[in-house]
């Protein structure tokens, strides 16, 4: 699930601390004085309720907005649009054009969940997870930024043994719109002895790591100071180019204290000694999967937000609950 919301403005700066929760950072959200009776600042927020729990959570989120304009003085305008399982129920597709000119056209776009056992065996296209990956690349977001906090009144719903989990707070930021989801070329084909196969590619462009990395720095900056690259360089071309770009980067960065990790290591770490890590920088599929293995570490993958971030402030995507 992801919530999207695009506001004007220029090249990418966090407008916030990335982690809010941090250790012995109290987090104030800055106020802005106005009168509540004559709104002086009104935004149109496209809401996508989507599938399974995202319309209960979208409705609750609604309230907490409506509370939100009061307290600052300021003025929402919903508008509610299709996407993922419900859109292929209403139109056919998991994105209509309408769902994602609107959500280009808001201020904001706030959604839900994607995805159910009813459309698991649809053909890839009509799939509602398409619908979210052509989101993203619609947006042009490419940084997803996924905190992993162990709340001291939740630590035993984690899993693991109090004196593992406690703690924790640590931030995975994966590169959203690259890598083997988005290569060129995939899809199916026959070999040379006429068997049939299936193909993806993960390729990485200069500036599609260059322009993570730079986001991860900035972030591990405003946390602990200490970012982890996570690849597969001993195995991958893709990955021995990820570091070398990652190693580049770094240059720029001499207060921020980086290292490496192969992927299969990291999983393993994540579950073994979480609290060593602060911020780890990663690609599209090991993001995808290692996220969800430190959202765990919380007790549950839907007690997270995560925000995903373009390349200037009118692209930023904020998720209640992370898919």
């Amino acid at each position: 699930m992801a919530a999207c919301v695009q506001l004007n403005a220029k090249p990418f700066t966090p407008l916030v601390s990335p982690n809010p929760l941090s250790k012995g950072h109290t987090f104030k959200l800055g106020r802005v004085r106005c009168s509540a009776a004559s709104p002086s600042k009104r935004y149109t927020i496209t809401l996508l309720p989507g599938d399974g729990i995202g319309p209960e959570v979208i409705s609750v989120a609604k309230n907490v907005l409506n509370l939100a304009a009061t307290i600052e003085g300021i003025e929402f305008k919903y508008q509610e649009m299709p996407v993922g399982g419900n859109a292929l129920d209403l139109t056919g597709v998991p994105l209509p054009e309408e769902t994602l000119s609107a959500a280009k056209q808001s201020d904001a776009v706030l959604l839900g969940a994607i995805g159910g056992y009813k459309w698991d065996k649809n053909e890839k296209h009509l799939k509602p997870e398409t619908g979210l990956l052509k989101l993203r690349e619609g947006l042009k977001v490419f940084a997803n930024l996924r905190p992993a906090v162990v709340l001291p009144q939740l630590v035993d719903a984690s899993t693991l043994k109090r004196e593992v989990a406690e703690g924790v707070d640590l931030m995975v930021i994966r590169e959203l719109t690259g890598g083997i989801y988005f290569g060129q070329p995939r899809g199916f084909g026959t070999n040379e002895n006429g068997e049939e196969i299936g193909f993806n590619t993960e390729v990485y462009a200069a500036y599609e790591i260059d322009r993570i990395a730079r986001v991860a720095f900035e972030t591990a900056r405003k946390r602990q100071g200490k970012l982890c690259s996570v690849d597969k360089a001993n195995v991958l071309e893709a990955s021995m180019f990820w570091r070398k770009r990652i190693l580049e980067i770094a240059l720029d960065y001499p207060d921020v204290e980086l290292s490496h990790m192969y992927v299969d290591n990291a999983a393993m770490q994540l579950v073994r000694n979480p609290k060593q890590f602060d911020t780890i920088v990663t690609n599209n599929i090991f993001g995808d999967i290692l996220s969800d293995e430190a959202s765990m570490i919380t007790g549950s993958i839907g007690m997270l937000p995560s925000a995903s971030l373009g390349e200037s402030v009118r692209q930023l995507c904020f998720s209640m609950v992370q898919i």
